[in-house]
């Protein structure tokens, strides 16, 4: 069975692509490496911001991996512009999933970016079980993709980090929360 385990970012700073992790991300991201280190894990893959990077990073330090950088995983932007009432715009975008604000994209443009890169790796025979490292509004679509129930309330409820795992078993994909 492939099992892709689809991790949430751990604390950070803020949300801009430079954003680090906190120190209690950085002790989060160590708690990771202990989670991780009995899943025999053949493929990392992150996104390209660096808060995502510092999750997974100490798991390939200490596992000799190297990280794949997927600018696809990239979290989702909802507009360049300033919105002083960003959160319920944010919600709408999950009832009217091709709504699109000035500078950003929709649910539907990003969810096409980081499923394909979910497809990939289900499709390559090479990989058995990975670790996507993304974003909480990225991978709010992830789970959307394979649980249409998931969606606006269920995002807010996703912790830093957080960590699903998508186990694919003869065409038939489940998917289950695995972080406490």
């Amino acid at each position: 069975m492939k099992k892709i385990y689809l991790v949430r970012h751990c604390s950070a700073i803020g949300q801009e692509p430079e954003a680090e992790l906190t120190e209690v991300g950085i002790e989060q991201a160590k708690m990771l490496v202990d989670f991780f280190s009995d899943k025999n894990i053949d493929r990392v893959v992150s996104s390209p911001f660096k808060r995502a990077l510092q999750t997974i990073e100490p798991f390939c330090e200490q596992e000799g991996k190297t990280i794949q950088v997927e600018n696809n995983l990239r979290e989702r932007v909802l507009s360049t512009q300033d919105m002083p009432d960003w959160f319920e715009r944010l919600r709408d975008t999950y009832d009217d999933r091709d709504l699109k604000f000035a500078g950003g994209e929709s649910n539907n443009e990003a969810a096409i970016r980081v499923m394909a890169v979910l497809e990939s790796l289900i499709m390559d025979e090479g990989v058995n079980h990975a670790v996507v490292v993304t974003h909480g509004g990225a991978l709010s679509l992830i789970l959307n993709h394979f649980d249409e129930s998931f969606g606006f309330e269920q995002w807010q409820k996703l912790s830093n980090p957080d960590v699903f795992v998508l186990e694919i078993q003869k065409e038939s994909p489940t998917i289950r929360r695995v972080w406490s």
